[in-house]
């Protein structure tokens, strides 16, 4: 089969393409024909060693499709089902083994495409609105890359929860997709005359009206949006996609009014199979519905991974970027 891999850490052009034996599920896996596979920004800390990973390591780990085999062990599966997954090593392929505890079924109404673009980035909009700080109506958030593939969802799922939803994005293209997609309030990260986001986020609200900040894009954007909460705030760091965040004193959390800062990950949200598939069923079950619109703003084929890569990291993409097998 095809996959893809990195034998060095780097920039996207240490990325290739390689065939393999085809891969055989052992004891409670599955053996998965990959529809698409969905492209994310871990990938590219795995490739650049942000995130080290042991070397030769092959890409990407969220993907849907269909299941060819299943291992020893296994029930609740059977060839033919329709599964998806976010947490599957090596799903930048035209097969992948798939931990049957890491699936989840692909309800009827769900395309295949959809199911792939909202497992990774759903599931973290899920927990950021829902856990990690548990939106009600009258909370005001903002959500950084509000035209991005977590962005977009984050913004519908804040709505659903009631909240006053401010959001950044780049250009006037994406901060109209992001008020399409339900922002009350959506400003650029810096204007024509040098002001901020947070500067249009205080003409709106005033000074430390927020009482969350949902922030993906990370060193560019942090400081600042730590200036924006209200006292006992919290300041929700998910992603680095202008750069790891640098070492915050916890003194300046007090001086800042007692701001909460807490940096998660979607595996600790995850970690059991009821709660994976409370919050996936959630998800899919509202893409189902059509009260959850997934954007794609991208679907390559697997042989152009790099390119995918290019796109997601010069922040080029609105929506999901997928590689179709």
């Amino acid at each position: 089969m095809f996959a893809i891999r990195v034998e060095q850490v780097g920039g996207p052009e240490v990325i290739e393409g390689v065939e393999v034996p085809d891969p055989e599920p052992s004891a409670g896996e599955l053996l998965v024909r990959v529809g698409a596979a969905g492209v994310n920004f871990i990938d590219t800390y795995q490739r650049s060693g942000l995130y080290p990973v042991p070397l030769p390591h092959h890409l990407g780990l969220e993907g849907a499709g269909t299941v060819v085999e299943v291992g020893e062990g296994v029930t609740g599966f059977a060839p033919g089902d329709r599964v998806a997954w976010a947490d599957a090593p090596g799903s930048y392929a035209e097969l992948a083994v798939v931990p049957a505890e890491r699936a989840v079924p692909v309800p009827d109404g769900v395309g295949v495409d959809e199911a792939a673009a909202v497992m990774l980035q759903g599931m973290t909009a899920h927990y950021l609105t829902h856990d990690t700080f548990p939106l009600a109506p009258g909370h005001r958030c903002l959500v950084h890359a509000g035209a991005g593939g977590v962005g977009l969802l984050l913004v519908q799922l804040a709505r659903m929860r009631g909240a006053e939803v401010f959001a950044t994005a780049g250009t006037e293209e994406k901060r109209e997709l992001a008020r399409s997609t339900g922002a009350h309030h959506v400003v650029p990260y810096l204007d024509s005359s040098g002001s901020d986001f947070g500067d249009a986020v205080e003409a709106i609200a005033g000074p430390h009206a927020l009482d969350v900040v949902y922030d993906g894009v990370g060193q560019q954007t942090f400081t600042r949006g730590l200036s924006l909460l209200r006292p006992r705030g919290t300041m929700v760091t998910f992603g680095n996609a202008s750069g790891p965040v640098e070492a915050v004193s916890p003194l300046a959390l007090s001086q800042g009014g007692s701001l909460y800062l807490t940096r998660p990950t979607l595996w600790h949200y995850v970690t059991d199979r009821p709660d994976l598939l409370r919050r996936a069923g959630d998800v899919l079950g509202w893409v189902r519905d059509g009260r959850l619109d997934v954007r794609i703003g991208g679907r390559l084929p697997l042989a152009e991974a790099a390119s995918a890569h290019r796109l997601l990291e010069g922040r080029r993409t609105t929506g999901k970027v997928l590689l179709a097998p």
